[in-house]
């Protein structure tokens, strides 16, 4: 009898403290719901040019964001010593697009017909020139893209020049002045090569210090808005705007 007393009594206090574990465990659970979730806050954080999204996703995802952020240091380093060659060759050397391209067709016939003719004394085989052909599909894909994006600029254009969003309007006329500026002081290939090693460098570099950047950048960007929301008030308010589009 005293030992059936004892079990029972253990198994009477095994029940309350699974009990208790439960109700801990719930009003934790319930705790973890009621505080915001780690990725709600992260969404609340600043970033640069209000992205929401990785730089990788921002830079078009596949290939050429891994180039421009250097995941494949071998494919970078070739891409960007490709374009410096170029620009050195055009820039430096003063080379010329179609002296280049017909002094390249001349030394490639010249030893392809040299090896070809050649083969026979050596006894080799002869050179297997490939047949090159331009597929279809990816022509009309980017046709498609350029007309794509030509249409959309030129929409971005025809609003800006009606007249109703003068923000965006001193934003454009601001970066067209300061592309003139940069057109005086360097060439339009010298322009892309800077770009091009823009992009093989500030994304990559963002990427690493993004954490430093966005607080300054946030800094920045309300000190901008300030200022504008000034110039507003003062100047841009009492411009009279464009004709309003008529609701249907």
């Amino acid at each position: 009898m005293a030992e059936h007393e004892e079990k029972h009594e253990e198994s009477l206090f095994e029940k309350i403290s699974e009990k208790i574990k439960g109700d801990s465990s719930s009003s934790s659970s319930d705790s973890d719901d009621d505080k915001p979730s780690e990725s709600s806050m992260k969404a609340k954080v600043f970033r640069l040019f209000g992205r929401e999204k990785p730089v990788h996703h921002v830079l078009g995802g596949g290939k050429q964001a891994d180039i421009f952020l250097w995941r494949n240091k071998k494919v970078s380093a070739g891409a960007l010593s490709v374009a410096t060659v170029i620009w050195v060759l055009f820039e430096l050397f003063e080379y010329h697009l179609l002296t280049l391209v017909c002094h390249l067709l001349i030394l490639a016939l010249a030893l392809l017909f040299l090896w070809s003719n050649a083969s026979t004394f050596i006894h080799k085989s002869p050179p297997r020139i490939p047949e090159v052909q331009i597929p279809k599909d990816p022509v009309l894909e980017f046709a498609q893209a350029l007309r794509f994006e030509i249409n959309r600029a030129l929409a971005v254009l025809r609003e800006i020049a009606s007249g109703r969003d003068i923000k965006k309007f001193l934003s454009v006329i601001a970066g067209l002045w300061v592309l003139s500026i940069v057109g005086n002081w360097c060439n339009f290939l010298t322009l892309l090569y800077i770009v091009f090693v823009l992009l093989h460098t500030v994304p990559v570099l963002y990427e690493k210090y993004e954490d430093k950047v966005d607080p300054f950048a946030e800094k920045a960007w309300h000190e901008i808005n300030k200022q504008y929301a000034v110039f507003d008030a003062k100047v841009l308010s009492k411009i009279p705007r464009g004709p309003l589009k008529k609701k249907d």
